[in-house]
């Protein structure tokens, strides 16, 4: 017997992400082969049924609430994991395939997590990876990413978070630039020095953390550049422009190298885990499973 109830909800569900995507209830009723009018009720339909208001509807435009905007993001993945599950049976294959969004830090993306990817693509190359850049943190649903990859303590408890790796905040400069200024004995020395300072949507990072007799105090520093990109404040701190405050697996190639040389360890010892973070819905694709554990495995090593 046809479950017809649950086909209607799966019809309602495409209509519901196509009025999303486009604005109208009427151009995705058309892409549906239905009217305006029977688009506009197989919404109301949807969300009687579960209960809540999905789109803010006026005049001149249609906008998704807030309860809108959840539920599109995991419809369109109910929809994306039926779409290639079709696509695995009817080719009769069984790889690895479909879209990842993934969102990290700039330094760590184009750096660490590169070469990570890099191997990943090579053992599962039908799996297409979107990386997104950026030292701010995301919106996991409302950026449409399935996979963030941040350092610190997670702030968002409703989201699954595996460690990847152990890591510390350091303050740390290029050999000349120590050459030059001389080396601060305290952490109330870098007020007065040359620094460079992160910006972020929460405003400028230029508040560095460190202790002192077991409490945890706050140097502000007055940054001599800025920028909203942490590569490009390394490579600075390298061509001697400031003290750069960092992970410490950031800056660890240039530590070896002796391109930068680490200040006051003793006082910047701030931990600064790096977490993978996801939704926590029951469903993982293969692809997203796999994914986690290939970066804990060769973040581990």
């Amino acid at each position: 017997m046809v479950d017809t109830a649950g086909m209607d909800r799966l019809n309602d569900l495409r209509l519901f992400v196509d009025a999303a995507a486009l604005g109208s209830f009427s151009a995705a009723g058309r892409k549906q082969g239905l009217s305006a009018a029977a688009s506009s009720a197989c919404i109301q339909r949807l969300e009687a049924a579960l209960g809540v208001k999905l789109f803010e509807r006026t005049t001149r435009r249609l906008r998704l609430t807030e309860e809108g905007e959840a539920y599109r993001h995991y419809g369109q993945q109910a929809l994306d994991a039926l779409a290639e599950a079709e696509q695995l049976l009817l080719a009769g294959q069984t790889e690895v395939r479909g879209t990842l969004r993934i969102s990290a830090p700039s330094d760590l993306g184009r750096n660490a997590l590169l070469t990570h990817l890099g191997s990943f693509q090579a053992q599962h190359p039908h799996v297409r990876v979107v990386l997104s850049l950026d030292d701010t943190p995301v919106n996991l649903v409302g950026d449409e990413i399935d996979l963030a990859i941040r350092y610190g303590q997670p702030p968002d408890s409703r989201m699954v978070a595996r460690l990847l790796a152990q890591s510390r905040r350091v303050v740390c400069a290029s050999p000349g630039l120590l050459a030059r200024v001389g080396v601060p004995q305290a952490p109330a020395d870098l007020a007065g020095l040359p620094t460079l300072a992160l910006v972020t949507s929460g405003g400028l990072m230029n508040e560095w953390v460190y202790r002192s007799n077991g409490a945890r105090r706050t140097v502000k520093v007055n940054p001599q550049h800025e920028s909203n990109d942490g590569e490009v404040l390394r490579r600075w701190a390298v061509n001697g422009l400031g003290f750069v405050y960092k992970s410490l697996l950031d800056v660890s190639d240039d530590l070896q190298a002796g391109r930068l040389i680490t200040v006051l360890d003793g006082c910047f010892t701030e931990a600064a885990p790096l977490h993978l973070l996801y939704h926590p819905h029951g469903f993982q694709p293969p692809r997203l499973r796999l994914m986690v554990a290939h970066l804990q495995k060769t973040f581990a090593g």
